[in-house]
């Protein structure tokens, strides 16, 4: 598979093979719903922490696939604040995937010069859990190459219950009146004010809807949806994300 040959950076011309005109544009942010581990484990009999701990190591190709095409931010949903109504043993399955993956892929993103930043309500994770990704921020804070922006506990609508109590809180305060407040106000609370909303988002599996993922970052994003189940996401399939993506005129909202 082409993509293990491919070199782990983050420079244009490491691309190989890349005409001029496949680099024009590329979408600087992906965001992607990593959908279907467990139909892809009971298709093969297996339990489903099994599709899993698979999508997790497919969770490195496609960072590898994002860092070949240049992308600046990759943002993938981990864990939804909905995903806690599963059972126990798999919950607690799944909050153990960001340990592993981060003990054994960590040195090498810090090498390859990726940044590690989340969206969500880390502070509620399990012990644990809490501290390999704050570890694993505070080893790349420096690194200046793609951002890993991973979406772990977070809910898009929780997300913007609490900036808008965040306002009020400023209203009454008096640092804001209601007539200042703007779009600006309220993105400046969301999680991800940090970064540019998503050009592209993909949805793996085949269900086409947005899953409480981004609702107001998503707004003017181009969606793509593919039946693969994401531990079966490859770099063709992302590639050829990318290449509709190229296709497509954005006009938000004009002509």
């Amino acid at each position: 598979m082409r993509l293990f040959k491919l070199p782990f950076k983050n420079n244009k011309e490491d691309i190989l093979g890349e005409s001029e005109s496949r680099l024009v544009n590329i979408p600087k942010h992906i965001a992607i719903i990593m959908d279907g581990n467990g139909r892809w484990a009971k298709k093969r009999g297996l339990p489903r922490v099994a599709g899993h701990r698979e999508g997790m190591d497919n969770v490195k190709r496609i960072v590898k696939a994002a860092n070949h095409f240049n992308i600046e931010v990759l943002t993938l949903y981990a864990f939804s604040t909905e995903n806690w109504k599963r059972p126990s043993k798999e919950v607690e399955y799944i909050m153990k995937l960001p340990i592993d993956f981060l003990q054994h892929y960590l040195p090498e993103l810090v090498e390859e010069n990726v940044r590690i930043q989340t969206i969500g309500e880390i502070d509620n994770l399990p012990k644990n859990t809490k501290l390999a990704i704050m570890r694993a921020k505070e080893e790349t804070v420096n690194n200046s190459g793609l951002i890993l922006n991973i979406a772990i506990n977070y809910g898009s609508r929780f997300e913007m219950i609490q900036s808008v109590k965040e306002i009020c809180q400023d209203v009454q305060s008096g640092k804001y009146q209601i007539e200042d407040i703007t779009e600006s106000t309220l993105e400046e609370r969301l999680y991800t004010s940090h970064i540019d909303d998503p050009d592209l988002l993909i949805r793996t599996s085949g269900e086409l809807r947005l899953s409480n993922f981004m609702l107001w970052q998503a707004a003017y994003t181009e969606l793509w949806f593919t039946d693969t189940l994401w531990p079966d996401f490859s770099f063709e399939e992302f590639e050829k994300a990318i290449n509709d993506f190229q296709k497509r005129k954005r006009r938000y909202g004009g002509i």
